[in-house]
């Protein structure tokens, strides 16, 4: 992408606010627009001054014209299970007339489109690793299906706009992924660990541990997803970490990370919680040269600073 205008939906959230900063060390002027829902305007607060960044409180279930733009990424949904199981319908109009909205604005402009969607359209997955051709095996009604149902018909709506209106579409399935700017207390894997290990407490492992997860540090997302955002690939694209860890493999890590020897507890899974999760990322490998470069202690290294800085905010409100 030569220098443009590039408009990120969920600019405040952890990811979105990451894409931002990528963007705009590519010479981009960046327009991001969130309802801090779920974002976190913290989390562009080093952006002030920047003179290419613009922020608009906008709530993208409602029709709205930025003006015009060369480039859209489509980050705004809540994401974690604590935030889509709180704000579940606003979960499913996000995913649906928000995702509508912003291709209108790509087809009114002739702009680019990139659509962050998520390996939970594979469900409880009866295909591992799990391919993009999968279909998935989900349940359209339990608690999980309004972010797992709004991610699947927003991929529909963005592949109808590039059949039908030949906007230039893509889709990345997203697999977890960790790292600074993770809201400490979103009930995501990697968040709970880690704060719970500063805090002293127990770790919490929801069902026998034995349950796998592909972990993938952010920076390494981004640029999957920015070479994604270049191709001419418009069908899904798997990005994610290939290296399959257990849930008590992972908390493990974390301890030994910390530096504390913790107790864990096991608690009850959670209805339709995956058992297993990891990305084929052939096609990546494939069509965008992209393969993840951060192992799993390299990044929780990483983000060992921002999670005991948040530690410490919640020391000193108490």
């Amino acid at each position: 992408m030569a220098s443009n205008i590039v408009l990120v939906t969920g600019a405040a959230g952890f990811l979105g606010s990451h894409l931002c900063d990528a963007l705009l060390s590519e010479g981009h002027q960046v327009v991001g627009v969130d309802n801090l829902s779920t974002g976190n305007l913290n989390n562009l607060a080093h952006l002030k001054s920047e003179r290419r960044f613009f922020f608009e409180h906008t709530d993208i279930t409602q029709s709205f014209d930025p003006g015009k733009v060369d480039y859209v990424f489509n980050f705004a949904s809540p994401a974690s299970p604590v935030d889509y199981l709180r704000l579940g319908i606003e979960t499913l109009l996000v995913g649906s007339a928000g995702t509508l909205h912003t291709l209108e604005i790509a087809k009114k402009y002739g702009a680019g489109f990139l659509h962050a969607s998520t390996s939970e359209c594979y469900g409880d997955p009866l295909v591992h690793p799990q391919v993009e051709s999968y279909w998935g095996n989900v349940n359209p009604i339990g608690p999980r299906s309004v972010y797992d149902e709004a991610k699947r018909f927003s991929e529909a709506a963005v592949s109808a706009y590039h059949r039908y209106h030949g906007v230039n579409t893509h889709l990345v399935r997203i697999f977890n992924t960790y790292g600074p700017r993770l809201q400490p207390n979103d009930g995501r894997l990697i968040s709970n660990f880690m704060m719970q290990a500063l805090r002293g407490e127990p770790l919490t492992i929801y069902g026998d541990g034995l349950q796998t997860r592909s972990f993938c540090y952010c920076s390494d997302l981004i640029d999957g997803i920015l070479l994604l955002s270049k191709s001419d690939e418009h069908d899904p694209v798997n990005i994610g970490n290939p290296i399959e860890w257990t849930i008590l493999e992972c908390a493990k890590e974390v301890q030994s990370l910390v530096g504390v020897g913790s107790e864990i507890v096991f608690r009850p899974l959670p209805q339709d919680d995956p058992t297993r999760r990891r990305p084929d990322i052939t096609r990546a490998q494939t069509l965008l040269g992209w393969a993840p470069k951060v192992s799993l202690r390299e990044g929780l290294e990483r983000s060992l600073e921002y999670f005991t800085a948040c530690v410490e905010r919640e020391k000193a409100h108490i």
